[in-house]
Protein backbone atom coordinates (compact mmCIF):
# COMPACT_ATOMS: atom_id res chain seq x y z
CA UNK A 1 0.00 0.00 0.00
CA UNK A 2 0.97 3.68 -1.02
CA UNK A 3 2.36 5.61 2.08
CA UNK A 4 -0.61 7.19 3.93
CA UNK A 5 -1.81 10.84 4.85
CA UNK A 6 -0.95 11.92 7.83
CA UNK A 7 -3.99 13.75 8.12
CA UNK A 8 -6.92 12.94 10.28
CA UNK A 9 -9.75 14.26 7.84
CA UNK A 10 -12.49 11.50 6.94
CA UNK A 11 -11.52 11.64 3.37
CA UNK A 12 -7.86 11.07 4.03
CA UNK A 13 -8.92 8.32 5.97
CA UNK A 14 -11.06 7.00 2.91
CA UNK A 15 -8.08 7.68 0.63
CA UNK A 16 -5.66 5.95 3.11
CA UNK A 17 -8.03 2.49 2.24
CA UNK A 18 -9.24 2.77 -1.29
CA UNK A 19 -6.96 5.54 -3.28
CA UNK A 20 -4.55 3.31 -4.94
CA UNK A 21 -4.74 2.38 -8.28
CA UNK A 22 -6.83 0.15 -8.84
CA UNK A 23 -8.39 -0.12 -5.80
CA UNK A 24 -11.76 1.78 -6.58
CA UNK A 25 -12.19 0.12 -9.55
CA UNK A 26 -11.86 -3.53 -8.51
CA UNK A 27 -14.75 -2.12 -5.99
CA UNK A 28 -16.81 -1.57 -9.50
CA UNK A 29 -16.42 -4.94 -10.33
CA UNK A 30 -17.82 -6.20 -7.20
CA UNK A 31 -20.87 -3.99 -7.28
CA UNK A 32 -23.17 -6.21 -8.57
CA UNK A 33 -21.82 -9.02 -7.25
CA UNK A 34 -18.59 -11.23 -6.35
CA UNK A 35 -16.20 -12.68 -8.61
CA UNK A 36 -13.65 -15.33 -9.13
CA UNK A 37 -10.56 -13.48 -9.22
CA UNK A 38 -10.14 -14.89 -13.36
CA UNK A 39 -13.26 -12.82 -14.06
CA UNK A 40 -11.93 -9.52 -11.82
CA UNK A 41 -8.57 -10.12 -14.31
CA UNK A 42 -11.20 -10.11 -17.44
CA UNK A 43 -12.34 -6.98 -16.47
CA UNK A 44 -9.79 -5.55 -15.43
CA UNK A 45 -6.97 -6.24 -18.40
CA UNK A 46 -4.88 -3.42 -17.66
CA UNK A 47 -4.34 -4.72 -14.14
CA UNK A 48 -1.20 -7.30 -13.81
CA UNK A 49 -1.81 -10.36 -11.99
CA UNK A 50 0.55 -9.45 -9.14
CA UNK A 51 -1.22 -5.99 -9.11
CA UNK A 52 -4.34 -7.41 -8.47
CA UNK A 53 -3.65 -9.52 -5.86
CA UNK A 54 -1.66 -7.02 -4.10
CA UNK A 55 -4.55 -4.54 -4.20
CA UNK A 56 -7.00 -7.48 -3.33
CA UNK A 57 -4.68 -8.48 -0.03
CA UNK A 58 -4.82 -4.77 0.76
CA UNK A 59 -8.90 -4.18 0.48
CA UNK A 60 -9.37 -7.89 2.47
CA UNK A 61 -7.28 -6.81 5.16
CA UNK A 62 -9.21 -2.92 5.40
CA UNK A 63 -12.23 -4.96 5.59
CA UNK A 64 -14.00 -3.91 2.17
CA UNK A 65 -13.75 -6.95 0.30
CA UNK A 66 -13.79 -10.84 1.88
CA UNK A 67 -13.69 -13.75 0.29
CA UNK A 68 -16.31 -16.48 0.12
CA UNK A 69 -16.93 -19.80 -1.46
CA UNK A 70 -19.80 -19.24 -4.42
CA UNK A 71 -21.96 -22.64 -3.71
CA UNK A 72 -22.88 -25.75 -6.01
CA UNK A 73 -22.36 -25.95 -8.36
CA UNK A 74 -19.48 -23.80 -9.10
CA UNK A 75 -18.01 -24.76 -5.55
CA UNK A 76 -15.13 -21.95 -6.31
CA UNK A 77 -13.52 -19.44 -4.08
CA UNK A 78 -14.50 -15.67 -4.98
CA UNK A 79 -14.18 -11.81 -3.36
CA UNK A 80 -17.13 -9.83 -3.10
CA UNK A 81 -17.51 -6.66 -1.04
CA UNK A 82 -18.36 -6.05 2.81
CA UNK A 83 -21.26 -4.12 3.64
CA UNK A 84 -18.98 -1.47 4.78
CA UNK A 85 -17.33 -2.07 1.48
CA UNK A 86 -20.85 -1.62 -0.30
CA UNK A 87 -21.13 1.74 1.08
CA UNK A 88 -18.90 2.77 -1.29
CA UNK A 89 -21.26 2.27 -3.81
CA UNK A 90 -22.72 6.27 -3.84
CA UNK A 91 -19.19 7.17 -3.89
CA UNK A 92 -18.38 5.51 -7.23
CA UNK A 93 -21.60 6.75 -9.01
CA UNK A 94 -20.64 9.83 -8.09
CA UNK A 95 -17.52 9.67 -9.06
CA UNK A 96 -18.50 8.17 -12.32
CA UNK A 97 -20.61 10.76 -13.36
CA UNK A 98 -18.24 13.44 -12.19
CA UNK A 99 -15.71 11.53 -14.21
CA UNK A 100 -17.58 10.97 -17.76
CA UNK A 101 -17.95 14.77 -18.40
CA UNK A 102 -13.91 14.68 -18.78
CA UNK A 103 -12.53 14.33 -22.29
CA UNK A 104 -12.02 10.53 -23.65
CA UNK A 105 -9.00 9.35 -23.70
CA UNK A 106 -8.88 5.56 -23.92
CA UNK A 107 -9.59 3.51 -26.69
CA UNK A 108 -10.32 0.58 -24.53
CA UNK A 109 -13.59 -1.28 -23.81
CA UNK A 110 -15.68 -1.06 -21.20
CA UNK A 111 -16.13 -3.91 -18.78
CA UNK A 112 -19.64 -5.60 -18.37
CA UNK A 113 -19.63 -3.69 -14.92
CA UNK A 114 -18.21 -0.46 -16.10
CA UNK A 115 -21.28 -0.46 -18.65
CA UNK A 116 -23.64 -1.18 -15.87
CA UNK A 117 -22.09 1.75 -14.08
CA UNK A 118 -22.28 4.02 -16.96
CA UNK A 119 -25.94 2.96 -17.60
CA UNK A 120 -27.02 3.91 -13.54
CA UNK A 121 -25.18 7.07 -13.57
CA UNK A 122 -26.81 8.47 -17.69
CA UNK A 123 -30.46 6.97 -16.87
CA UNK A 124 -32.64 9.42 -17.50
CA UNK A 125 -35.79 9.26 -15.47
CA UNK A 126 -37.90 12.09 -17.54
CA UNK A 127 -37.40 10.51 -20.96
CA UNK A 128 -38.53 6.68 -19.02
CA UNK A 129 -41.76 9.07 -17.94
CA UNK A 130 -44.00 5.66 -17.19
CA UNK A 131 -42.07 3.41 -19.45
CA UNK A 132 -41.74 -0.18 -17.90
CA UNK A 133 -39.71 -3.30 -18.48
CA UNK A 134 -37.47 -6.27 -17.42
CA UNK A 135 -34.72 -6.96 -19.75
CA UNK A 136 -32.37 -9.81 -19.58
CA UNK A 137 -29.09 -8.33 -20.76
CA UNK A 138 -26.72 -11.18 -22.28
CA UNK A 139 -23.26 -9.19 -22.70
CA UNK A 140 -20.44 -11.27 -23.34
CA UNK A 141 -21.49 -14.20 -21.83
CA UNK A 142 -22.41 -12.27 -18.52
CA UNK A 143 -26.32 -12.07 -17.62
CA UNK A 144 -27.35 -8.88 -16.55
CA UNK A 145 -31.30 -8.34 -15.22
CA UNK A 146 -32.03 -4.72 -16.24
CA UNK A 147 -35.73 -3.49 -14.50
CA UNK A 148 -37.58 0.36 -15.65
CA UNK A 149 -40.20 0.44 -13.42
CA UNK A 150 -41.93 4.37 -12.38
CA UNK A 151 -38.96 6.54 -13.24
CA UNK A 152 -36.41 4.54 -11.69
CA UNK A 153 -33.66 2.24 -13.13
CA UNK A 154 -31.77 -1.11 -11.84
CA UNK A 155 -29.34 -3.29 -12.92
CA UNK A 156 -28.17 -6.55 -11.28
CA UNK A 157 -26.19 -9.58 -12.40
CA UNK A 158 -29.30 -12.56 -12.39
CA UNK A 159 -31.56 -14.10 -14.49
CA UNK A 160 -35.02 -13.37 -14.72
CA UNK A 161 -37.52 -16.82 -15.00
CA UNK A 162 -39.49 -15.01 -17.85
CA UNK A 163 -38.66 -11.39 -18.60
CA UNK A 164 -40.47 -9.81 -21.36
CA UNK A 165 -37.29 -8.44 -23.28
CA UNK A 166 -34.10 -10.00 -24.06
CA UNK A 167 -31.47 -8.80 -25.68
CA UNK A 168 -27.93 -10.33 -26.59
CA UNK A 169 -24.64 -8.87 -27.94
CA UNK A 170 -21.44 -7.70 -26.95
CA UNK A 171 -20.62 -5.12 -24.48
CA UNK A 172 -19.19 -2.92 -27.20
CA UNK A 173 -21.76 -3.17 -29.66
CA UNK A 174 -24.52 -2.26 -26.40
CA UNK A 175 -22.48 0.50 -25.92
CA UNK A 176 -22.28 2.02 -29.39
CA UNK A 177 -26.62 1.14 -29.44
CA UNK A 178 -26.57 3.51 -25.86
CA UNK A 179 -24.25 6.22 -26.12
CA UNK A 180 -22.71 6.20 -29.71
CA UNK A 181 -26.27 6.80 -31.82
CA UNK A 182 -26.07 3.24 -33.68
CA UNK A 183 -29.67 2.14 -34.53
CA UNK A 184 -31.01 -1.49 -33.51
CA UNK A 185 -31.25 -2.68 -36.69
CA UNK A 186 -27.89 -1.89 -38.06
CA UNK A 187 -26.27 -3.76 -34.82
CA UNK A 188 -24.96 -7.48 -34.61
CA UNK A 189 -27.76 -8.11 -31.75
CA UNK A 190 -30.20 -10.58 -31.14
CA UNK A 191 -33.98 -9.50 -29.63
CA UNK A 192 -36.31 -11.69 -28.54
CA UNK A 193 -39.24 -9.57 -27.80
CA UNK A 194 -40.81 -6.48 -29.01
CA UNK A 195 -38.33 -4.65 -30.99
CA UNK A 196 -39.92 -0.97 -30.15
CA UNK A 197 -39.73 -1.85 -26.73
CA UNK A 198 -36.31 -2.59 -27.26
CA UNK A 199 -35.50 0.52 -28.76
CA UNK A 200 -37.33 2.76 -26.63
CA UNK A 201 -35.17 1.26 -23.86
CA UNK A 202 -31.60 2.41 -25.50
CA UNK A 203 -32.94 5.86 -25.89
CA UNK A 204 -33.55 6.11 -21.72
CA UNK A 205 -29.61 7.19 -21.60
CA UNK A 206 -27.95 10.61 -21.88
CA UNK A 207 -24.76 11.00 -23.45
CA UNK A 208 -22.88 12.96 -20.92
CA UNK A 209 -22.02 16.83 -21.68
CA UNK A 210 -18.27 17.25 -21.52
CA UNK A 211 -17.36 19.90 -19.23
CA UNK A 212 -16.90 21.99 -21.67
CA UNK A 213 -20.11 22.49 -22.47
CA UNK A 214 -19.98 20.83 -25.97
CA UNK A 215 -22.25 17.93 -26.75
CA UNK A 216 -19.80 15.06 -27.44
CA UNK A 217 -18.75 11.11 -27.04
CA UNK A 218 -18.02 11.23 -23.49
CA UNK A 219 -18.95 7.40 -23.48
CA UNK A 220 -18.96 6.60 -26.99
Amino acid sequence: MARAYDDPCGLARALNLVGDRWALLIVRELLLGPKRFTDLRRGLPGASQSMLTARLAELEEAGVVRRRRLGPPAGVRAYELTEWGRDLEPALLGLARWGSRSPLTSSAQLSVDALALAMRTTFDPAAAGDFAVRCQLLLDGDSLLVTVEDGRFDVVRADAAAPELVIQTGAGVFRSLIFGGVPLHAADVIVRGDGEVAARLLRLFRRPTPVDGRAGDALE
